[in-house]
C-alpha cells in the first residue's frame, strides 16, 4: 500500500517563500497587495452573507 502525502511546507520552506516574495515585489508593494487581498476577502464575505439573506427571504415568501 502506498500513501500519497500532500505538500506541507515546513518553517524553512515558508521562510524561503517569503524571501522570494519580498525580492519579487519589494517592501513597498507588499502592504498594498495585502490591503487589496483583505478588501477582496471582505467583499466575498459580504456577497456570501447577502446570498444567504436572499435565500432566507425567498424561503419565507414560499411558505
Amino acid at each position: 500500500m502506498s500513501q500519497v502525502f500532500l505538500f506541507s511546507p515546513g518553517p524553512t520552506e515558508i521562510i524561503i517563500i517569503l524571501l522570494v516574495v519580498l525580492l519579487l515585489f519589494g517592501g513597498r508593494k507588499i502592504p498594498e497587495l495585502m490591503r487589496g487581498l483583505g478588501k477582496g476577502m471582505k467583499e466575498f464575505k459580504n456577497a456570501q452573507k447577502e446570498d444567504s439573506d436572499d435565500e432566507k427571504k425567498d424561503d419565507k415568501k414560499n411558505e
